[in-house]
This record gives structure tokens, sequence and C-alpha cells, in this order.
């Protein structure tokens, strides 16, 4: 990245994505935030970061947004949860901000997911699997549209997320038999390590607190 790189953030509202754009602006990186409603636009505004409108079920206004500023070297999604309109944002919204990233030039994806998508469904047991299924699937297309643009990808598949402070704890490894739990703070951590580190492209990931990984299974860490 160069001093000039723009990361354009969707789901900087709350969660992961909020802890996301606090990570950014303390590096100093320049963020352009999409925001569905204005809620949080003051706030966000507020921290230095600029403010895109725009619903990401939209495809149209995806491509309006990436391109109405200055060049974006990199997207980073959090986006899912809640049904709109029947459609839930997890897929649909993603492959739109994914699409439009291609059309407007951008190196570089991020997209958060969750453990129990694709390959790693076998990390969770299977009340799970059934509790989170149509969402596990609809976060699997989002992966593999992803993985088949043509973009450098990385994809972050957190465990169980908390809302407590970041430990330093947090950790990524390749091998998706892993599960466990983790801060959304230190999600966002790994995630802004992840843009700057080349190691990283085009590897999908599971992302757990090393001291709340489900029983003991022995893995190997991904080093930046």
């Amino acid at each position: 990245m160069t001093e000039k790189s723009h990361i354009f953030l969707a789901g900087a509202s709350r969660g992961v994505g909020r802890e996301i754009a606090k990570c950014l602006v303390e590096q100093e990186i320049p963020v352009t935030a999409l925001l569905r409603s204005d809620k949080t636009a003051v706030e966000l505004e507020s921290m230095g970061i600029k403010i895109a409108a725009g619903d990401a079920l939209d495809a149209a206004a995806m491509e309006a947004a990436m391109t109405a500023g200055e060049p974006i070297h990199a997207v980073i999604s959090t986006i899912g949860g809640l049904p709109q309109d029947g459609e839930r944002a997890d897929y649909l919204g993603n492959k739109n901000l994914i699409d439009a990233a291609v059309k407007a030039g951008v190196q570089k994806f991020i997209l958060v997911s969750s453990i129990g998508s694709g390959n790693s469904a076998v990390a969770l047991p299977p009340q799970a699997l059934e509790t989170l299924g149509a969402v596990l699937v609809e976060k699997e297309k989002a992966e593999n549209h992803l993985i088949q643009s043509g973009l450098i990808y990385i994809i972050v598949r957190p465990g169980g997320l908390k809302s407590e402070p970041a430990t330093g704890n947090g950790i990524l490894t390749e091998d998706s038999r892993v599960a466990g739990s983790i801060h959304r703070a230190d999600v966002a951590q790994l995630v802004c390590k992840c843009l700057v580190s080349d190691a990283a492209n085009n590897k999908v990931f599971s992302a757990v607190d090393k001291q709340m990984v489900y029983g003991t299974p022995e893995f190997e860490l991904f080093e930046f």
C-alpha cells in the first residue's frame, strides 16, 4: 500500500466493521464507509471517515459509490445479517460490491465471512450448522464469487464473536477444522494486518482467539 491508498469499507455502522473503521483511522489510512442509513454518519465523519450513501443490494449504487471519489486500493466488507425485502446481503450485497470493485479497478478485496462457511463446516457441531445453515450457504456463495472474480482476495472467517476490548490473542489459520471464539476488535486487528500483508493474499483463514479455541486440536498458525 502507498500513502495515498484509500479503503472502501462496507459494514462500518456496527460490529466488526465499526472496529475495522477505528483500526484504519488509528493507522491514518484514508477510509470511505458505505452506509445504507445515515444513523451513524455523524459519528463516523467525526472520526475523519468519508461517507458513501447506498445499499449494497443496489448494484448500480455500488458502482457509483466506488467510482465517485479517489481511486480505491482495497475494499473490506463485513456486511450480512438482517434480510432486506426477503434478500440477505450476505451473498447479493457482497456480490454487488465485488462486481463494482472489479469495474473500479480495485486491487484487493477482504471479505469477513464466518467459520462454518465452505470447507470450515466441519468445524461446527451439527446443531450449530442446522441453526446457521441458510446464512452459511449465502456466505459461501459470496466467498466463491470473490475467489472467481480475479481480484486479490482475502477471506477471514471469525468464530463466535464477542464484544469485549481486544485481547491481542487473535490468530489466523488456514486449517478449516479450527473453531473457537474471538473478540470483534481482535478480528479488526487481524483484518488490518491482512490489508498490508502480501503473504495473506489469495488465502482463506479461520480467525479465533488462541485462548478460546474449542477442543485441543493441533494446527498451524499463519505468520504475517
